[in-house]
Order: C-alpha cells, then sequence, then structure tokens
C-alpha cells in the first residue's frame, strides 16, 4: 500500500521519474514494516513472519550441510536422502537446480547454524522447528549409521532452534531403540504412573497431529505422519508392558 502513496506523490512532485523512486521507496518501507519481529506472545502460540519457500529452502539446505559434514565425511546415501526430499517436494528441475547451489554449500561454505535458526524462530511455526529435527535425524540415518557427532549437532540446532531437551530426546527415540524408547517419545520417565503416561499421550497427539503441518510440502506433512506414528506405536507398547 505505501508504495503506491509514494508513487502518486512522486508523480505529483516530479512527474514520472519521482513516481518510480516513491514507488521503490515506498517498496523498501513496505518490506521494513512486514518483517519487524513480533515482539509479543510465547514461543508457540505467537504470530511468526512468514518465510519465503526459497529463504526456507536454502536455510533448511545449510542445516541439512551441517549434519552431513559432522562426522567429517560426506555420505552419497545422505545426499541422496536430501535429494529425494526435494525431488518429491519441488519436483526434478528444480530440485537440480538446488542442488547445484547445495553443493556448493557443501564444499566451499562454512554455515552458521546460530544465525540460521535465530532467522527461522523468528519465521517459522513451533511444529515445523520440530519437524526440521526430525528431518535432519532422517538425513543422519541415511547411511545406516547415527554418529555421536550427528547426534550432538542436530542437538545443538535444536537448541538454537528453542526446542528444549525433551523435544530432542523424543524425537531422537525415534531413530534408536532401547528399552526406553517408547517412555523418551512421549517425554516421560519409566517411573511415570498410568494417569501420566495417558496424559503424555493426550499432550504428544496434541503437538505432533499432522493436521497442523497441512501448509508445509507434502514431504513435510508425511514426515509429520511418521511421528503422529511413532507416538502412538510407543504408546501401545507402553500399555502393553504396563497392561493397561
Amino acid at each position: 500500500m505505501i508504495k503506491w502513496i509514494g508513487a502518486i506523490v512522486g508523480m505529483m512532485y516530479r512527474g514520472l521519474p519521482g513516481a518510480i523512486i516513491g514507488y521503490l521507496l515506498g517498496m523498501l518501507l513496505d518490506n521494513l514494516l512486514s518483517t519487524k519481529t513480533p515482539t509479543t506472545g510465547t514461543s508457540k502460540s505467537r504470530q511468526y513472519n512468514s518465510v519465503s519457500p526459497g529463504d526456507f529452502e536454502l536455510n533448511l539446505l545449510s542445516l541439512c550441510s551441517i549434519v552431513i559434514k559432522a562426522d567429517g565425511q560426506v555420505s552419497q546415501q545422505e545426499l541422496d536422502y536430501v535429494r529425494a526430499y526435494f525431488v518429491q517436494a519441488y519436483g526434478k528441475d528444480r530440485a537440480n537446480a538446488t542442488f547445484r547451489t547445495f553443493n556448493d554449500v557443501i564444499k566451499n561454505r562454512q554455515v552458521d547454524a546460530a544465525r540460521i535458526c535465530q532467522y527461522l524462530v523468528q519465521r517459522t511455526r513451533y511444529e515445523v522447528r520440530l519437524q526440521i529435527i526430525h528431518f535432519l535425524f532422517g538425513i543422519a540415518q541415511a547411511d545406516g549409521r547415527v554418529s555421536e557427532s550427528e547426534v550432538n549437532q542436530i542437538a545443538q540446532i535444536a537448541g538454537y532452534l528453542r526446542l528444549n531437551r525433551n523435544e530432542f530426546e523424543s524425537i531422537k527415540a525415534m531413530f534408536f531403540k532401547n528399552a526406553d524408547s517408547a517412555y523418551k517419545i512421549l517425554e516421560i520417565d519409566r517411573s511415570a504412573g498410568v494417569a501420566e503416561i495417558k496424559r503424555a499421550y493426550r499432550d504428544m497427539v496434541k503437538k505432533y497431529h499432522p493436521d497442523k503441518l497441512q501448509h508445509m510440502d507434502e514431504v513435510y506433512r508425511k514426515g509429520a505422519e511418521e511421528k503422529f506414528r511413532r507416538v502412538q506405536e510407543a504408546y501401545e507398547t507402553i500399555q502393553k508392558e504396563r497392561g493397561f
């Protein structure tokens, strides 16, 4: 709106050149106002500025590169996992163009995870950030083994994305099976009582419900559905173990 007002005022005073200058200045002011960081509300409920698909894509690729390089080698299986995501999300042609940039990031660039995550925290919903961590674990597991260095990098990214330790451990437990995995997925201790288990299950169903990612690409929605299934499986495992 401001850009058109600027164009009209510029036309009145300087003719066509003034209209162009006024339009450009107004557009700049529009952009500044639209990207102003919100200052009210909680971290999970406030309204976030939107992030363009292109910006989200590039920042996600940068985080992917950190995980892929975490163990000191670039795994072809992990690269293929990322490529498959972008082919499914955007089509083959766009994925090819994206991967040219990605290869440059992998080979030549140092990535500042804290800066990228700060940008994403201001512009993405909490559910999207949970899914980012799930996706990064999927990359790490693509070569058949999640290394300690990869886990540490993902944990650091989760912290930068303002996810707490229980949330990180819950998603991690979806990829590491052991006696306590089901409890960790529900973000509870093995000593939890039946009432606490049921309450935790209800809370996790709300947190990971796929409907919360309906605005995202299909592959992200599928990732949300996978997390949702893991929560259900964890609850059923505990039900059988406890007999309720």
